[in-house]
């Protein structure tokens, strides 16, 4: 699969694995992807993601990337799922990092099982690229690009999904932003 992706798209692979290692992660995820992605210039994700979610509200996106990991990832409608059985997420991390510090639940231990020398992906992380070959084909583009990532990304659902479509960046507008003719 990898062989079907442009530079751009392995760009952000990499990317995504060097985030990954910076902050001692185990595996890639989702939001090291998109991290990955926000880095991009001059391609179509990037200029996609510069219409839908300009630089000015990249701190507001990438603050609530950090409160989904401090919440251990959970997405909203996990959190309200868990409620309707009388559990508050909330009051669990509160108390959580009352006992075990700030960001106890937010999965970022060291590296201890990476020998390989490469990260592996998680399964989320897998998805998002299995989806973006599906993605490809469906709109009959030979290549996997960055775009397509990106798109996949949005289509996925969980955390990174429900982040980027509370900043306007949903799968229809991305799509409407990569499809559009360049100015």
């Amino acid at each position: 699969m990898f062989e079907r992706f442009t530079k751009a798209a392995r760009a952000v692979v990499k990317g995504a694995a060097e985030y990954a290692e910076r902050g001692g992660a185990a595996v890639v995820t989702e939001e090291h992807l998109l991290l990955a992605l926000l880095d991009r210039e001059d391609t179509r994700a990037a200029e996609a993601l510069r219409g839908l979610c300009p630089p000015d509200r990249r701190p507001s996106l990438l603050a609530a990337l950090a409160e989904a990991r401090r919440r251990a990832g959970l997405s909203r409608a996990d959190a309200e799922a868990l409620a309707g059985l009388g559990i508050d997420v909330g009051a669990v991390v509160a108390r959580v990092e009352e006992v075990h510090g700030a960001g106890a639940l937010a999965g970022d231990r060291k590296d201890t099982g990476w020998r390989s020398g490469r990260r592996s992906f998680s399964r989320e992380a897998k998805a998002v690229l299995e989806k973006s070959l599906r993605v490809a084909l469906a709109r009959k583009d030979r290549e996997i690009g960055d775009e397509h990532l990106l798109l996949a990304l949005t289509a996925t659902g969980g955390v990174v999904a429900e982040v980027l479509a509370d900043h306007g960046v949903t799968y229809a507008a991305v799509e409407g932003a990569v499809s559009s003719p360049a100015v």
